[in-house]
């Protein structure tokens, strides 16, 4: 057996793998042997059937069948060897004149080579990374929040401001029935909360779905209809008033502290709000880490500049999957993956040029990690070690789930690289502001 490569350009190579019968004759014989021995062909005794009539019924197919695994091992190791580094998987060049008749055999195949590129990551101050604090409007807004969580519901007899109002919204047309509690502060505009104003429980509110609420996912939740129903929407609408309440405001003491936080761990006002403040920055952070990692990818799919091996891709996607594609579908999948591809080969070649690898053990810890956090949110603070080897173990059994938690494990050990790494502008705001710059 003979293999070449044969290099096109930096990007494409074709591979040639030639088999003569030596390199596979010797298996067929053995399997044709192990099926004379076992086949059951009337007229002859098991064991006695004539080397000639099994070589005539099964000897084609076994030998294109050793020729095929011959071929793909060969092809897998030597890709392995001289340490090709391909993107998808080699094509087969289509041979017209190819007789399987022959006992020696010329196979091509088309390879697409990854590209080799360097990662510049000095691009001082060229990407935001966010400080995003509670400031005092947030915190003033979490303690009533507080406030209302653990006030109490009064019963009103009419509706007024600031009011939760239960009922029922109705549209016999489209067959909508549906319990619903609403805020008055959610119905938009003046008009239409004044059509609320005074009624009462028993009372009956027309209304018109345009323009009920801010946004359609209100709407949605409040109608119980999909997304697609609920856009576009234009039909009056019944809302049949059943409960009317408020809730009263629990007082800012050391009763509403003990109830949040335990017996005197908080003692003042200042003490919840740096506790509110301390909760609510952890939060951010982990928001401004996911924006910051998003930033850096953007960043580094646009100045990290390298050809790809565009043709031998658009070919491979056009039979890769499980349906065929023509050639311009597969030329519109390329265009929608290609920022994809260029990513992983980017955040491949930071990973081993870094030595950001991972392995298994540490795998096994930020898993551990993740599941004591789980087990803490049910209050079971300090698991058996044994108990939490085994639900390790369990979870990492999993495929998925396995590679979920390694996709995490890399975003984290990417982010601490990039922060160490590269000089970012730091621009502190607050979680409004940051919600308007980064998602406007």
């Amino acid at each position: 057996m003979n293999i070449t490569k044969e290099s096109i350009d930096a990007l494409n190579a074709v591979v040639k793998v030639e088999i003569s019968a030596a390199d596979y004759q010797d298996k067929v014989d053995k399997i044709l042997k192990d099926y004379r021995q076992k086949a059951n062909i009337p007229g002859f005794r098991k064991g006695q059937v004539p080397m000639g009539l099994v070589k005539k019924q099964y000897g084609k197919s076994i030998m294109i069948d050793e020729v095929n695994k011959l071929l793909q091992e060969s092809l897998n190791n030597f890709l392995v060897e001289e340490k090709l580094d391909i993107l998808g998987n080699p094509l087969p060049k289509m041979q017209d004149d190819f007789n399987w008749d022959a006992e020696d055999y010329a196979f091509e195949f088309e390879l697409g080579l990854a590209p080799d590129f360097d990662v510049d990551l000095s691009g001082k101050n060229k990407i935001t990374q966010y400080n995003i604090v509670a400031d005092e409007e947030l915190l003033n807004k979490e303690v009533e929040n507080l406030q209302k969580r653990f006030g109490k519901l009064v019963t009103k007899e009419v509706v007024e401001e600031g009011v939760n109002i239960a009922g029922s919204f109705a549209n016999e047309e489209k067959g909508i029935d549906k319990k619903s509690t609403i805020s008055l502060e959610d119905i938009k505009g003046k008009v239409n909360q004044k059509k609320f104003i005074g009624k009462k429980v028993g009372d009956v509110v027309a209304l018109e779905s345009k323009g009920l609420f801010d946004d359609d996912h209100k709407l949605m939740g409040a109608l119980g209809l999909g997304h697609d129903e609920v856009h576009g929407l234009e039909i009056p609408l019944t809302f049949t008033i059943e409960e009317i309440n408020v809730t009263e405001l629990a007082e800012v003491n050391q009763e509403l502290f003990d109830k949040i936080f335990g017996p005197d761990v908080v003692k003042s006002v200042e003490e919840l709000k740096e506790k509110i403040k301390e909760d609510a920055e952890k939060q951010f952070q982990q928001q401004a880490d996911q924006q910051l990692l998003n930033a850096v990818t953007e960043y580094l799919v646009e100045n990290t500049k390298f050809d790809l091996p565009a043709e031998f891709l658009k070919k491979w996607l056009a039979v890769a999957g499980e349906k065929p594609m023509s050639a311009e579908q597969a030329a519109e999948e390329f265009d929608k993956s290609e920022k994809g591809l260029r990513y992983q080969l980017i955040e491949g070649k930071v990973i081993k040029d870094n030595n950001l690898q991972i392995d298994f053990k540490e795998l096994q810890d930020f898993t551990k990690g993740f599941v004591k956090a789980q087990m803490a949110q049910y209050g079971q603070l300090n698991p058996e070690e044994k108990d939490l080897e085994d639900i390790v173990q369990r979870v990492l059994s999993n495929q998925d789930e396995a590679k979920r938690l390694q996709e995490q494990l890399m975003g984290q050990k990417l982010l601490t690289f990039y922060k160490e790494n590269i000089t970012f502008k730091v621009k502190e705001v607050n979680y409004e502001n940051f919600v308007k710059e980064v998602y406007k």
